[in-house]
C-alpha cells in the first residue's frame, strides 16, 4: 500500500469573467506542468502535488451566473488521490442576492499522479 503523502497551503483564486474560467491555486507553489480533463487543466508541480486547477465554462459546470463568480469572498479546496483516481472537493461562498450559496460539487478523475491529500484555503 502506498503511503499518502500531505499537503496544506494558503490560496488565491482569480475569475476570468470573458472566458468564464476560475482559477484556484496554492500560494507559493510553481508548477512544471499540467493535466488536462474535459473542461478542467490541474497544475502540477515538481513533486507530483496538485497545486491548482482551471475550470473552464464554470458558469455552466458550477450552475452559478458568471457576474456572481467574480468575487468569491470564501473557499477552500481538497484534492485526494488515492488508487489512481483523483477526488476534488471545492467548498466556496458566493453572495446572490443578499444570500450566501455554498456549493459542493465533487469531481472524480483517473490520474497516475500518486497517492497524496492536498487541502487549499483563502480564510473568511
Amino acid at each position: 500500500m502506498t503511503k499518502m503523502r500531505h499537503l496544506k497551503g494558503k490560496g488565491k483564486y482569480d475569475y476570468d469573467y470573458i472566458n468564464d474560467i476560475l482559477f484556484f491555486k496554492v500560494k507559493d507553489r510553481e508548477y512544471v506542468r499540467s493535466i488536462e480533463f474535459s473542461n478542467m487543466v490541474f497544475d502540477i508541480d515538481l513533486e507530483d502535488f496538485i497545486v491548482g486547477m482551471q475550470i473552464f465554462e464554470a458558469s455552466k459546470f458550477l450552475h452559478i451566473p458568471k457576474m456572481y463568480l467574480k468575487d468569491i469572498p470564501k473557499w477552500n479546496c481538497n484534492f485526494t488521490i488515492k488508487n489512481g483516481i483523483v477526488e476534488i472537493n471545492l467548498f466556496f461562498q458566493v453572495s446572490m442576492r443578499n444570500k450566501i450559496i455554498e456549493k459542493n460539487p465533487i469531481i472524480q478523475q483517473p490520474t497516475e499522479l500518486p497517492n497524496s491529500q492536498i487541502s487549499i484555503a483563502v480564510p473568511a
